[in-house]
């Protein structure tokens, strides 16, 4: 990549990966336009805005892609039964090639020669995000930090990204007592990397965000009635406070916060990635789970 001026649209999260980034390719001499993807994650996207023109982004985009991703993507997946090895309930996979999309349309916008990501080269993200940006547009270019040399040789590993924020006065979220990372969307939230990587270790309750574990969650049943048409989910009936959802996004929203509730959905597994590692992942998927 020449150092140049340049535009580049950065799928940017507010987390530390993707902070550190942003600041980075600032600091040599790149425009920076952030992109956020609201796919459901609960996270408070006016101050990842104002985050990222903080650090230095010229422009930032936050799109609003949850009505898009229940219907196009999550509900298609049910229909086909989208599973994988058995357990995983795809929720990072099925998100990413929708980011993707939206981001190559804010580079066509823009006019932006290059876009970018924060995944790592070890992980499967990078194919999600890449193979669906050159699928959308062949012609696009990809920087990706992780498999950057200059980039790699400054920063071996989470101390000295923690230690450059620091630098920049960058606000981050995670910490060095929190040695792992979690991916979140309305399907899911994903908990991996780190001492998550030992199977031995045996995480706490409390690393729970979307659902009760099974010992908080109430001791009674929750009766629901679910309408399906051609695979796909058109009403949800409680039959307790006779709460009717039909809307796709209300409906599968409801569905999250009962599954929640009730502790439904979480899985704890050690998988095969595409890029031919296995890694562990401690998935919760509260609505899906009750769908599937």
């Amino acid at each position: 990549m020449e150092n140049k001026k340049t535009k580049i649209v950065l799928a940017y999260s507010g987390g530390l990966d993707t902070s550190v980034i942003l600041k980075w390719l600032i600091n040599k001499n790149y425009e920076v336009i952030a992109y956020v993807a609201d796919v459901g994650q609960p996270d408070d996207f006016k101050a990842i805005e104002e985050k990222a023109l903080k650090t230095g982004a010229s422009k930032v985009y936050v799109e609003d892609l949850k009505k898009e991703f229940v219907d196009e993507y999550i509900f298609p997946a049910l229909k086909a039964n989208a599973i994988y090895e058995g357990k995983y309930l795809l929720g990072t996979s099925l998100a990413r090639p929708l980011i993707a999309k939206k981001q190559i349309e804010i580079a066509h916008k823009e006019n932006a020669e290059y876009v970018s990501h924060g995944s790592t080269g070890k992980g499967n993200d990078q194919v999600r995000f890449e193979l669906s940006y050159y699928a959308l547009d062949p012609d696009i270019k990809v920087f990706a930090p992780w498999k950057d040399g200059e980039f790699l040789s400054q920063f071996k590993g989470r101390t000295d990204m923690l230690n450059y924020a620091e630098k920049y006065n960058i606000d981050i979220e995670q910490s060095k007592e929190k040695p792992y990372s979690e991916d979140a969307n309305l399907l899911h939230i994903s908990h991996e990397a780190g001492i998550l990587e030992d199977p031995l270790f045996k995480p706490k309750d409390d690393i729970l965000k979307y659902c009760n574990s099974l010992k908080s969650a109430p001791d009674k049943e929750t009766e629901i009635e679910i309408h399906f048409k051609d695979g796909i989910p058109i009403k949800v009936i409680n039959k307790e406070d006779k709460t009717v959802k039909t809307e796709s996004l209300e409906l599968f929203t409801y569905l999250n916060e009962l599954g929640s509730i009730n502790g439904v959905g979480v899985i704890d597994m050690v998988e095969n990635r595409f890029v031919g590692i296995k890694s562990r992942g401690i998935y919760e998927s509260p609505g899906a789970t009750i769908l599937w």
